[in-house]
C-alpha cells in the first residue's frame, strides 16, 4: 500500500492487492453505512476511491452527483434509490450529471467505484443473474460483459472459471483489476480467495487458475 499521507495504493502504475477479510470496516459520513477502502487518490470524501461498502437496515444517504461518475455491483441484500431497487448481482453504471438518493431498506453490501467513469456515457444497469455468457481465454472459463462502449478504453465483465481451469500467460496491456467474487484464484503473485481485490498495472503478465472454481469482475484497459 501507498502511504496514507499520499491516499491508499494511489499509483496506478504499481501492483496492488488487499484481502477485505482481513481489514476492519470504516465509519463514513452516514452513521449506518460502513467502508473498507481499497484504493483512493485525493480527498478523503471527493476522490477517486474503490471501495467495499455495507450498509445496515434502513440506512440512507441525502441526494448527491457523482463528478466523474460511479459504478457499483451489489454483492449481497438489495440496493436501492429513487429510480429503482438492485438485489445481488445488479450491476451499474452512473455517469457524470447522475444523481440519486441511495438506501437500503434490510441492508446490503456493494463494491464501489467512484470517480472513474468520467467522459460522456451512458447510465447501465444490468441483471448478471440473467445475463449471457461467451467462451472466455480458454476452456472452462465463461465471460460475462457488463461494459464496453467505442471511445472509452474499459472492458468490464465477469469471468467464471469451472474448477480446474487456468488462462494462458496474458499481458495486462491497459492494466487489470480483480475483485473474487466467489471461489478462489491463484496465480504468480499468490492465492486471492474470496473478497480479495488485486490491481495489476499496465505491462504486467500472470496465468490465473482456479483449482475449485471461481467467479471474478474484471475491469480491464483503464490503467494505461
Amino acid at each position: 500500500m501507498s502511504d496514507p499521507a499520499d491516499g491508499l495504493n494511489s499509483d496506478l502504475s504499481l501492483f496492488a492487492r488487499i484481502d477485505t477479510n482481513e481489514i476492519d470496516w470504516q465509519p463514513s459520513p452516514s452513521p449506518s453505512v460502513f467502508r473498507k477502502r481499497l484504493d483512493l487518490a485525493g480527498d478523503k470524501e471527493a476522490s477517486r476511491v474503490t471501495s467495499v461498502v455495507r450498509y445496515e437496515p434502513d440506512s440512507r444517504f441525502h441526494s448527491h452527483p457523482h463528478p466523474d461518475g460511479e459504478e457499483i455491483l451489489v454483492l449481497e441484500g438489495v440496493f436501492s434509490d429513487e429510480h429503482g431497487a438492485y438485489p445481488a448481482g445488479t450491476f451499474l453504471l452512473n455517469p457524470e450529471g447522475f444523481e440519486h438518493a441511495p438506501r437500503s431498506t434490510d441492508g446490503c453490501v456493494l463494491f464501489v467505484k467512484l470517480r472513474q467513469y468520467p467522459g460522456v456515457r451512458r447510465q447501465l444497469t444490468v441483471d448478471t443473474a440473467t445475463g449471457s455468457w461467451r467462451q472466455g481465454l480458454s476452456e472452462g472459463i465463461e465471460v460475462q460483459d457488463l461494459y464496453r462502449e467505442d471511445g472509452h478504453p474499459e472492458h468490464i465483465r465477469l469471468a467464471r472459471f469451472a474448477p480446474g481451469a487456468s488462462t494462458p500467460e496474458h499481458e495486462h496491456a491497459g492494466g487489470e483489476e480483480v475483485f473474487v467474487l466467489q471461489g478462489s484464484v491463484e496465480d504468480e503473485f499468490g492465492l486471492h480467495p474470496a473478497g480479495t481485490w488485486v490491481r495489476y498495472p499496465a505491462g504486467s503478465r500472470h496465468t490465473a487458475r482456479s483449482s475449485g472454481g471461481a467467479l471474478l469482475y474484471v475491469k480491464s484497459g483503464h490503467l494505461g
